[in-house]
């Protein structure tokens, strides 16, 4: 009997698994590199793996796009430098809750766009929901972050804002007919480019260690692996369910920080990431349905870092 697939609820729960693992890893390997050098790394092995998919499929490297891989690059890997930076200096949850903070910074830039057009009705749903995610915001920072983390804090914020940007960028390359495989492909090309520049100008390139490589090694498996089920769950199951289940990862990532990292558990600051989920469901909820009315069929897509 031929083995059936993975189901879509599978493949987020999954690739939200592997994102926390990830962090893990960074984490890990920020023992021995710094957060570029970790970037590129990253790139390094992402950009191996799609160019090994893109031969298997017989996808072209040839993009018709360039310009709109620039940007999605420029913002991406933007994103992904803050975040693990974030990572480096915050417990894993945090840093992890911070960045998935991209669908609440989707309703404040509906909501900018409303306002900048003068004629659109700005939905008080939408106010609400980014409301509520800022309150979980300072729910969290307050308990979690010393003095010291602050920037920190504000680096990782920044990262999610930056992330939904990229994810405009992807929402865009799919539509115009992009390839997944390809996407990811330059994105991880932009992130060894930019990391190894970064790391060249502003740190220094480490000699490897085994417990260094290894964590390196994980960086870029995780991140890949988790790009690739989130992608497909995507393309075959329901957008919304999927934007839902991609939030585990917060609590995947809470798990990690009390077992492996020993991060205090502040009641203030577990209220504030249930918040941040809460409103970042809500969020995706009413872009779906503001999609719907605008545009037809579901065109929720991933966000791919």
């Amino acid at each position: 009997m031929p083995r059936r697939a993975p189901s879509p609820t599978l493949m987020m729960v999954s690739a939200a698994f592997l994102f926390a693992s990830m962090g893990v890893a960074v984490k890990l390997a920020a023992a021995s590199y710094g957060s570029s050098e970790i970037v590129m790394y990253r790139g390094v092995i992402g950009m191996s793996l799609m160019a090994l998919l893109m031969h298997r499929q017989g996808t072209s490297w040839r993009t018709p796009l360039p310009a709109m891989h620039f940007w999605r690059g420029l913002s991406g890997v933007s994103a992904l430098l803050m975040w693990f930076y974030a990572i480096v200096g915050l417990p894993l949850a945090t840093a992890m809750t911070l960045n998935y903070m991209s669908s609440i910074w989707m309703a404040v830039f509906l909501i900018g766009g409303a306002v900048m057009l003068g004629g659109q009705r700005i939905d008080g749903r939408l106010v609400l929901t980014a409301l509520a995610g800022f309150c979980g915001v300072a729910l969290i920072l307050r308990p979690t972050i010393e003095a010291s983390q602050l920037w920190h804090g504000l680096i990782g914020l920044l990262s999610g804002m930056l992330s939904a940007m990229a994810y405009l960028q992807v929402s865009a390359l799919g539509r115009a007919g992009e390839p997944e495989a390809r996407v990811v492909f330059y994105f991880s090309l932009a992130g060894m480019v930019a990391g190894g520049l970064l790391t060249a100008v502003t740190d220094t390139f480490h000699a490897h260690t085994w417990q260094g490589a290894l964590a390196l090694l994980a960086v870029g498996l995780f991140a890949t692996a988790a790009q690739l089920l989130m992608t497909r769950a995507y393309a075959i199951g329901k957008p919304l369910v999927n934007a839902s289940l991609q939030y585990l990862g917060i609590a995947f990532a809470f798990v990690y920080s009390v077992l492996l990292f020993g991060d205090p558990v502040h009641l203030m600051s577990v209220a504030g990431m249930l918040l941040i989920v809460a409103a970042g469901i809500a969020a995706a909820r009413l872009r779906h349905d503001r999609q719907k009315t605008d545009r037809g069929p579901d065109t929720l897509a991933p966000e791919i870092e």
